[in-house]
């Protein structure tokens, strides 16, 4: 049977952090599902993705994160995973009005780089949607003043691992697109 169990897994020493650093967003339609190159051996993992030209990296810090929840049912026979991404952009203008609108309106792929170097690729297939946003002043002089924006996505899988650990890395993986920082 397919879904045979074929490995255990045993209790990890405790050196992992949690934790994003980043996220890029590739606009939907970059690419093609034959444009992806899954690893031979980790069909979990990809190798390449072409037809990509430019990623818009998000650099976070604070309270960021990025949650997939796995659901089953025996009675349909189905499975899904619901993938969330919560991240906070500080500090309000109207370029970062503009693209929280277009964030709204679209359904980019997201890229997330967590702080161990790992890059995951949420709504590979579907695009993730921007389910809330809100834009904040704040009471205090110390309250945000920026944005906080919930994207969701459904999956058939859980997000994808991408074959590398650095952001050189994640050029090469996808087939040498731009990294667009501002």
């Amino acid at each position: 049977m397919s879904c045979d169990i074929s490995n255990g897994v045993a209790e990890p020493c405790k050196s992992a952090v949690g934790g994003l650093d980043a996220i890029y967003l590739i606009n939907y339609g970059d690419y093609a599902a034959t444009d992806i190159t899954y690893n031979v051996t980790d069909t979990d993992m990809i190798d390449d993705i072409n037809g990509v030209s430019n990623i818009y990296k998000f650099e976070l810090k604070g309270a960021n994160s990025f949650e997939q929840t796995i659901t089953s049912s025996r009675d349909n026979g189905t499975t899904f995973v619901e993938q969330t991404l919560t991240v906070t952009l500080k500090q309000q203008s109207a370029a970062k009005h503009k693209l929280v609108k277009l964030l709204a309106y679209g359904r980019p792929h997201i890229i997330v780089r967590t702080r161990a170097n790992q890059y995951f690729i949420a709504g590979l297939e579907r695009g993730m949607d921007m389910a809330t946003g809100t834009i904040s002043n704040g009471t205090a002089m110390g309250d945000l003043n920026g944005y906080t924006l919930t994207f969701t996505g459904m999956e058939n899988i859980p997000a994808n691992f991408l074959n590398c650990s650095t952001e050189a890395g994640l050029v090469t993986v996808m087939s040498s697109a731009t990294i667009v920082t501002s």
